[in-house]
Protein backbone atom coordinates (compact mmCIF):
# COMPACT_ATOMS: atom_id res chain seq x y z
CA UNK A 1 0.00 0.00 0.00
CA UNK A 2 0.99 3.51 -0.45
CA UNK A 3 0.29 6.80 1.03
CA UNK A 4 -3.17 7.21 0.02
CA UNK A 5 -4.13 3.74 1.41
CA UNK A 6 -2.27 3.85 4.85
CA UNK A 7 -3.89 7.36 5.13
CA UNK A 8 -7.43 5.84 4.57
CA UNK A 9 -6.61 2.47 6.83
CA UNK A 10 -6.26 5.16 9.90
CA UNK A 11 -9.73 5.64 9.57
CA UNK A 12 -9.62 9.25 10.81
CA UNK A 13 -7.53 8.88 13.84
CA UNK A 14 -5.17 11.75 13.53
CA UNK A 15 -2.21 9.82 15.51
CA UNK A 16 -3.12 6.80 13.08
CA UNK A 17 -2.70 8.87 9.99
CA UNK A 18 0.55 10.40 11.41
CA UNK A 19 1.95 6.99 12.75
CA UNK A 20 0.66 5.20 8.97
CA UNK A 21 2.57 8.23 6.74
CA UNK A 22 5.77 8.51 8.65
CA UNK A 23 6.62 4.79 9.10
CA UNK A 24 8.72 4.22 6.54
CA UNK A 25 11.21 7.25 7.93
CA UNK A 26 11.02 5.66 11.17
CA UNK A 27 13.97 3.36 11.80
CA UNK A 28 14.71 0.72 15.04
CA UNK A 29 14.49 2.62 17.99
CA UNK A 30 13.45 6.08 16.68
CA UNK A 31 9.90 4.65 17.12
CA UNK A 32 9.80 4.95 20.75
CA UNK A 33 10.09 9.24 20.15
CA UNK A 34 6.93 9.47 19.52
CA UNK A 35 3.66 9.00 21.32
CA UNK A 36 2.38 5.70 21.99
CA UNK A 37 -0.39 6.54 19.93
CA UNK A 38 1.27 7.22 16.44
CA UNK A 39 3.61 4.27 17.55
CA UNK A 40 0.58 2.57 17.11
CA UNK A 41 -0.09 4.10 13.90
CA UNK A 42 3.62 2.96 13.01
CA UNK A 43 2.56 -0.57 13.53
CA UNK A 44 -0.71 -0.50 11.62
CA UNK A 45 1.78 0.65 8.81
CA UNK A 46 4.11 -2.27 9.20
CA UNK A 47 1.20 -4.81 9.54
CA UNK A 48 -0.40 -3.20 6.61
CA UNK A 49 2.68 -3.83 4.39
CA UNK A 50 3.18 -7.44 5.87
CA UNK A 51 -0.13 -8.22 5.05
CA UNK A 52 -0.17 -6.59 1.50
CA UNK A 53 3.12 -8.30 0.83
CA UNK A 54 2.03 -11.66 1.76
CA UNK A 55 -1.35 -11.84 -0.28
CA UNK A 56 -1.54 -13.75 -2.94
CA UNK A 57 -3.45 -11.38 -5.01
CA UNK A 58 -1.18 -8.73 -4.78
CA UNK A 59 1.33 -11.50 -5.95
CA UNK A 60 -0.60 -12.06 -8.80
CA UNK A 61 -0.60 -8.39 -9.61
CA UNK A 62 3.27 -7.89 -8.80
CA UNK A 63 3.46 -11.34 -11.91
CA UNK A 64 2.57 -8.01 -14.43
CA UNK A 65 4.98 -6.09 -13.54
CA UNK A 66 8.20 -8.73 -12.30
CA UNK A 67 9.74 -9.49 -16.02
CA UNK A 68 10.35 -6.01 -17.04
CA UNK A 69 10.62 -4.50 -13.31
CA UNK A 70 11.96 -6.94 -11.28
CA UNK A 71 11.42 -6.30 -7.25
CA UNK A 72 10.36 -2.78 -8.33
CA UNK A 73 6.73 -4.31 -9.30
CA UNK A 74 5.87 -3.88 -5.65
CA UNK A 75 6.25 -0.68 -5.68
CA UNK A 76 4.07 -0.53 -8.53
CA UNK A 77 1.53 -2.81 -6.95
CA UNK A 78 1.13 -0.50 -4.00
CA UNK A 79 0.56 2.56 -6.48
CA UNK A 80 -1.70 0.73 -8.19
CA UNK A 81 -3.77 -0.14 -5.47
CA UNK A 82 -3.81 3.49 -4.43
CA UNK A 83 -5.21 4.43 -7.73
CA UNK A 84 -8.24 1.79 -7.59
CA UNK A 85 -8.68 3.30 -4.24
CA UNK A 86 -8.34 7.21 -5.33
CA UNK A 87 -11.20 5.94 -8.04
CA UNK A 88 -13.37 3.48 -5.67
CA UNK A 89 -16.51 5.23 -5.25
CA UNK A 90 -17.49 3.38 -2.22
CA UNK A 91 -15.25 4.74 -0.42
CA UNK A 92 -14.74 7.96 -2.29
CA UNK A 93 -16.70 10.36 -4.38
CA UNK A 94 -14.28 12.86 -6.28
CA UNK A 95 -14.86 15.67 -3.94
CA UNK A 96 -14.04 13.00 -0.76
CA UNK A 97 -11.06 12.65 -2.01
CA UNK A 98 -10.35 16.16 -2.73
CA UNK A 99 -11.48 16.81 1.07
CA UNK A 100 -9.67 13.94 2.19
CA UNK A 101 -6.47 14.50 0.95
CA UNK A 102 -6.56 18.30 1.88
CA UNK A 103 -7.34 17.06 5.33
CA UNK A 104 -4.75 14.65 5.63
CA UNK A 105 -2.19 17.60 4.32
CA UNK A 106 -3.32 19.97 7.20
CA UNK A 107 -3.30 17.40 9.75
CA UNK A 108 0.73 16.44 8.68
CA UNK A 109 1.38 20.72 8.39
CA UNK A 110 0.10 21.24 11.51
CA UNK A 111 2.38 18.36 12.94
CA UNK A 112 5.50 18.50 11.17
CA UNK A 113 7.74 19.55 13.64
CA UNK A 114 7.62 16.42 14.94
CA UNK A 115 8.13 14.30 11.83
CA UNK A 116 10.99 13.22 10.43
CA UNK A 117 13.01 16.00 8.16
CA UNK A 118 13.18 13.04 5.16
CA UNK A 119 9.26 12.50 5.57
CA UNK A 120 8.93 16.34 5.34
CA UNK A 121 11.36 16.60 2.27
CA UNK A 122 8.49 14.03 0.78
CA UNK A 123 5.84 15.58 1.96
CA UNK A 124 6.55 18.97 0.48
CA UNK A 125 6.19 17.19 -2.76
CA UNK A 126 3.17 15.28 -1.99
CA UNK A 127 1.62 18.31 -0.57
CA UNK A 128 2.33 20.63 -3.66
CA UNK A 129 1.80 17.89 -6.08
CA UNK A 130 -1.37 16.65 -4.20
CA UNK A 131 -0.54 13.03 -4.73
CA UNK A 132 -3.30 11.80 -2.76
CA UNK A 133 -5.78 12.62 -5.10
CA UNK A 134 -3.71 12.84 -8.17
CA UNK A 135 -3.43 8.88 -7.86
CA UNK A 136 -7.20 8.75 -9.14
CA UNK A 137 -5.67 10.28 -12.60
CA UNK A 138 -3.51 8.23 -15.02
CA UNK A 139 -1.53 10.93 -15.88
CA UNK A 140 -0.95 11.15 -11.92
CA UNK A 141 -0.01 7.51 -11.96
CA UNK A 142 2.25 8.03 -14.94
CA UNK A 143 4.45 10.85 -12.91
CA UNK A 144 4.47 9.00 -10.04
CA UNK A 145 5.78 6.09 -11.82
CA UNK A 146 7.93 8.72 -13.64
CA UNK A 147 9.38 9.72 -10.04
CA UNK A 148 9.85 5.80 -8.86
CA UNK A 149 11.96 5.16 -12.22
CA UNK A 150 14.24 8.41 -12.02
CA UNK A 151 15.02 7.64 -7.93
CA UNK A 152 15.28 3.30 -8.42
CA UNK A 153 18.80 2.68 -8.19
CA UNK A 154 18.21 -0.66 -9.50
CA UNK A 155 15.44 -0.43 -12.42
CA UNK A 156 16.83 0.36 -15.80
CA UNK A 157 13.45 1.03 -17.50
CA UNK A 158 11.67 4.38 -18.28
CA UNK A 159 8.06 4.73 -16.32
CA UNK A 160 6.74 4.38 -20.23
CA UNK A 161 7.48 0.43 -19.20
CA UNK A 162 5.44 -0.27 -16.31
CA UNK A 163 2.87 2.36 -17.13
CA UNK A 164 2.18 0.42 -20.10
CA UNK A 165 1.98 -2.44 -18.16
CA UNK A 166 -0.62 -0.73 -15.99
CA UNK A 167 -2.65 -0.03 -18.58
CA UNK A 168 -2.23 -3.31 -20.71
CA UNK A 169 -3.39 -5.00 -17.29
CA UNK A 170 -5.78 -2.41 -16.24
CA UNK A 171 -9.09 -4.63 -15.74
CA UNK A 172 -6.60 -7.48 -14.21
CA UNK A 173 -5.26 -4.95 -11.58
CA UNK A 174 -8.82 -3.66 -10.59
CA UNK A 175 -10.20 -6.90 -10.10
CA UNK A 176 -7.07 -7.58 -8.12
CA UNK A 177 -7.78 -4.89 -6.05
CA UNK A 178 -11.73 -5.10 -5.65
CA UNK A 179 -10.81 -8.58 -4.23
CA UNK A 180 -8.56 -7.86 -2.16
CA UNK A 181 -8.81 -4.72 -0.63
CA UNK A 182 -12.01 -5.42 1.68
CA UNK A 183 -10.27 -8.14 3.43
CA UNK A 184 -7.03 -5.32 3.77
CA UNK A 185 -9.68 -3.32 5.53
CA UNK A 186 -11.15 -6.33 7.90
CA UNK A 187 -7.51 -7.17 8.35
CA UNK A 188 -6.93 -3.57 9.46
CA UNK A 189 -10.43 -3.02 11.53
CA UNK A 190 -9.18 -6.47 13.99
CA UNK A 191 -5.88 -5.52 14.85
Amino acid sequence: MNFLAHAYLSFNNPSFVIGNMIADFVKGKQVLQYPTAIQEGIRIHRAIDTFTDQHALTRKGRQFFKPSCGLYGAVFMDIVYDHFLARDLQRFTNEQLEQFSLSVYQLLESNAGDLPPVFLQVFYYMRTQNWLYNYRLTDGIYRTFNGITRRARYLEVPAAVPFAIFQNHYHELETCYQEFFPELEAFVRSI
